[in-house]
């Protein structure tokens, strides 16, 4: 008889998770509640942008693609454990065949934002999406526009674009769904400067000057390994207070993704491409791991504050 597979929580005990390369202890957080729980819909997606930050693209199926039938028992535990809301990313979450019945779904039991470049693929279901504004919750959307300037977001993000982003951003808001906008941050910018040249923009979409907008810096591709430094606990308590501490994400949220067939429990929205953040197959057993801050993107939330929620 084979012996039984080692579960995947026990790296969580290894020197590399634990301690810093000059073995130091690492700066950790040790999750307090779960207000936001993300569901990684999978990397696939309809476009092809050469900086996503999860390497999403055609056909792409590093993340699987998910099912209602996945999704469900993670809401039904999340809602146990106080959850507020469910935010959905991708991939592109309406590439995906179930999206719709699975946004359905959530919204009998709490608010829900999915992330989403509103190209093609929301535009083709937006007949399906349409009728989630009489959910007992509300859906909220956070649209993708790299720029304020639709040459340089269709650089990447391909001709003509920007302008079909708008326009669908311009129907959820007429339509009466609530909006915000995402964008990727420039080295040397006026960050002030930057968002208040998408006013124009806004404006034309109907949509207020005051529309929320969510600044990326850069995080690097999945898989890359860029040298920054360390955060050790004299850092966290050195540089974060209490309250700073308990605004990161991993105090408050966890992601589901599907990887091999299996759902699993990761510590974040952006650490899904290192298996160290693998915190078990239910949310229950994850919020009881101390998330230490080994990863590359946890130092840019760390020193840049950046933050994929809206909570």
């Amino acid at each position: 008889m084979s012996s039984p597979a080692t579960p995947p929580s026990l790296h969580l005990e290894s020197k590399v998770w634990r301690l810093a390369p000059d073995g130091s202890p690492r700066g950790y957080i040790q999750p307090k509640l779960l207000r936001e729980l993300w569901f990684h819909t999978g990397t696939n997606c309809n476009l092809r942008c050469p900086f996503c930050l999860e390497g999403s693209k055609p056909g792409n199926n590093r993340l699987e693609v998910m099912t209602l039938a996945d999704v469900r028992p993670f809401i039904q535990e999340a809602l146990a454990l106080g959850v507020e809301q469910f935010s959905f990313t991708g991939g592109e979450p309406f590439v995906i065949p179930e999206i719709a019945a699975i946004l359905d779904h959530a919204l009998d039991y709490a608010p829900c934002l999915v992330l989403t470049n509103a190209t093609e693929p929301l535009l083709n279901r937006f007949q399906q999406v349409a009728p989630l504004l009489n959910k007992p919750f509300p859906l909220n959307f956070r649209v993708s526009l790299d720029h304020p300037d639709p040459a340089a977001h269709d650089l990447y993000r391909g001709h003509g674009n920007f302008a079909l982003s708008l326009n669908v951003t311009e129907q959820l808001h007429r339509h009466g769904f609530a909006v915000s906008i995402a964008r990727q941050s420039r080295a040397g910018e006026d960050p002030a400067a930057v968002n208040r040249a998408y006013i124009p923009f806004l404006r034309e979409a109907g949509l207020p000057e005051t529309t929320t907008i969510v600044v990326f810096p850069e995080f690097h591709e999945p898989g890359s390994h860029p040298e920054v430094p360390h955060i050790t606990e004299a850092c966290m308590t050195t540089y974060k207070s209490e309250q700073t501490r308990d605004q990161m994400m991993c105090n408050f949220s966890k992601m589901v993704v599907k990887k091999d067939g299996r759902m699993r429990v990761y510590a974040c929205t952006l650490v899904d491409d290192d298996e160290d953040y693998d915190l078990g197959g239910t949310l229950t057993e994850a919020m009881k791991i101390r998330v230490m801050l080994k990863h590359h993107r946890c130092y840019t939330c760390f020193a840049d504050g950046a933050s994929c929620s809206e909570l």
